[in-house]
């Protein structure tokens, strides 16, 4: 049994959680959300206020028309008929007071009809309830699976956390909630992304609960919305695009944090449908952290915002055939077959579950070097030290004419630079699998079998044309091994253990995890000990994981062993 070292609770008393200090104070944060939300959209659409109104209203009634959603208020069509007549009769093609009191009534009212829907609550009973039910639920499934049979639920040992890796900078990250807020970015590639990270920093790293979004079609299902509703989930829905409800969400956001509430969202927005890591984020949220940070620094404050980026490793994604064909779709622009999402349904996460405790695949969550909203490198204290090991004062990115202020342009060039930052220690925190170098070296083997194939010519080859000697592999992977063990030194990326094992056990393990459960295998050994690949799409999805750092130039590709790559 693997020795999972787990840490106490960094705030042992759930009361003095910044999380539930903040949903006891719910209505007062929902009218704060307001009344900022109010003051920065008459900032920017003073003079066109009525026309951000028309364009809101417009887009609402089409969604409620074309996109209606079981969670939808029961009285969404009349509210949206209301403010839409309210708006005609007395406020467009008008420009007297009468009108202009209108116009920002009818925004007040939007508002805050968004703000009530964004903001969660947090109730302790539910979390307890929660968190005992799902521990026991995991690790009664883990011991079935382990045991293959139904008894295995009530005996065995086993625990969900000893199928999780976490390696990086776990004491630093703990150290910092004594110095302010925690904003944690993953990167995203399962819809069991949030249920495992979550697990992780509750029942590992011994964190408190973060705020963190939901998406509102989770909350259709009956039970998930009754939790969710109260476990610190804030709500957002991917439907409304409109400038009034996105600036609502931000406002809400850049508050939480204000207010010292521990945050995690995936800044890439949805699941990296490559499988790459990935290459550029949001701006919005993102940019919510940076302004909270100034408005601390305005405040006088001196804690500070931390931002700690998170590298998710997994041998197997469920969703992985249904998300490269949209991929390929949207940059191919060709017609392929729509395949139905996998990893969408409950039944499809209780399957994957099952098929993760019966095997001894493992999931690696890397935490990254924590930064400051600049993308410094922060100590277990929470101070700034530039690349040149100087202490930095954050206050002074925010000062001008020798005073603190806001800035949005320039804060929205910090943004800009913490991404690039935040994109860059995803690189190097990336832990790289046994199962990314077989897939990468084997796909690659690939392609310069065909060099006058693009990639789309490459994924409509015949699979069953094709086979890759073991020998041939091993030689190209043990080059690529050289290499990665190099980097690693260089703190370029991570490498899991059997990355660093002879060749032959690194190629047979990376063989063995390699997406096992997909229908069609990316990759497997023949009667004859070779290696084929039942789906070359899936091959590259997985594949993806370790592009971008060209280790592909970094083979001597041999004529001869290219040439033994021969079409049977």
């Amino acid at each position: 049994m693997k020795q999972v070292h787990t840490y106490p609770r960094v705030i042992e008393r759930i009361e003095d959680w910044p999380i539930y200090k903040l949903s006891q104070e719910r209505q007062a944060f929902v009218q704060e959300i307001d009344e900022f939300t109010f003051r920065r959209i008459l900032e920017n659409h003073r003079k066109d206020l009525p026309d951000v109104l028309v364009k809101t209203i417009y887009q609402e009634r089409i969604r409620i028309k074309e996109d209606p959603w079981k969670v939808d208020p029961p009285n969404e069509r009349s509210f949206w008929n209301k403010i839409s007549k309210q708006l005609i009769k007395k406020s467009l093609d008008r420009q007297d007071t009468e009108a202009k009191n209108t116009a920002e009534q009818i925004l007040q009212k939007i508002i805050h009809r968004y703000s009530e829907e964004i903001v969660g609550t947090f109730r302790i009973s539910t979390f307890r309830f929660a968190q005992r039910f799902l521990t026991i639920l995991f690790n009664r499934l883990l011991n079935a699976a382990v045991n293959k049979s139904i008894a295995g639920l009530w005996r065995g040992r086993n625990q969900l956390y000893e199928r999780l890796n976490v390696v990086g900078d776990v004491e630093t990250t703990r150290e910092l909630f004594k110095h302010g807020t925690v904003v944690v970015v993953p990167t995203h590639f399962s819809n069991l992304d949030s249920i495992l990270v979550g697990y992780a920093m509750d029942q590992i790293m011994g964190l408190p609960s973060f705020s963190y979004g939901a998406g509102l079609n989770l909350y259709n299902f009956g039970p998930a919305a009754y939790y969710m509703n109260r476990l610190g989930a804030y709500r957002v829905d991917r439907r409304k695009k409109n400038s009034v409800y996105l600036e609502t969400l931000k406002s809400m956001s850049k508050l939480s944090i204000q207010r010292g509430v521990n945050s995690l969202f995936f800044p890439g927005g949805t699941r990296s449908r490559s499988g790459a890591l990935e290459a550029d984020l949001k701006m919005g949220l993102l940019g919510t952290a940076v302004e909270a940070q100034r408005a601390m620094c305005e405040s006088g404050s001196d804690k500070k915002v931390f931002i700690v980026p998170m590298v998710i490793s997994y041998h197997f994604v469920l969703e992985a055939p249904f998300m490269i064909e949209q991929h390929l779709r949207h940059t191919g622009r060709e017609h392929y077959i729509r395949l139905r999402d996998e990893g969408a349904s409950i039944r499809s996460w209780l399957r994957y579950i099952w098929r993760f405790f019966s095997t001894t695949n493992e999931i690696t969550l890397s935490m990254g070097k924590p930064m400051d909203v600049m993308g410094n490198f922060v100590d277990a204290r929470g101070r700034s030290w530039d690349r040149f090991g100087h202490q930095i004062d954050i206050s002074e990115y925010f000062m001008s004419g020798g005073a603190i202020n806001a800035d949005y342009q320039r804060e929205a060039e910090y943004t800009k630079l913490l991404s690039e930052r935040i994109l860059d220690r995803y690189r190097a925190e990336n832990v790289v699998l046994s199962s990314h170098l077989v897939a990468f070296a084997v796909f690659q083997m690939l392609v310069h079998q065909n060099p006058k194939l693009d990639l789309f010519g490459i994924l409509r080859l015949p699979t069953d044309d094709y086979v890759f000697p073991l020998k041939a592999v091993e030689e190209v992977v043990a080059q690529m091994q050289t290499t990665l063990v190099e980097w690693e030194q260089q703190h370029k990326l991570r490498l899991a253990p059997e990355v660093h094992h002879p060749v032959s056990e690194l190629v047979q393990h990376g063989l063995n995890k390699l997406g096992m459960f997909h229908r069609n295998k990316p990759l497997t050994l023949n009667k004859e000990g070779d290696i084929v690949s039942a789906d070359f799409r899936v091959l590259y999805f997985y594949h993806n994981r370790l592009m971008g750092y060209n280790l592909e130039k970094q083979v001597q590709w041999k004529p001869e062993e290219i040439e033994i790559l021969k079409i049977y």
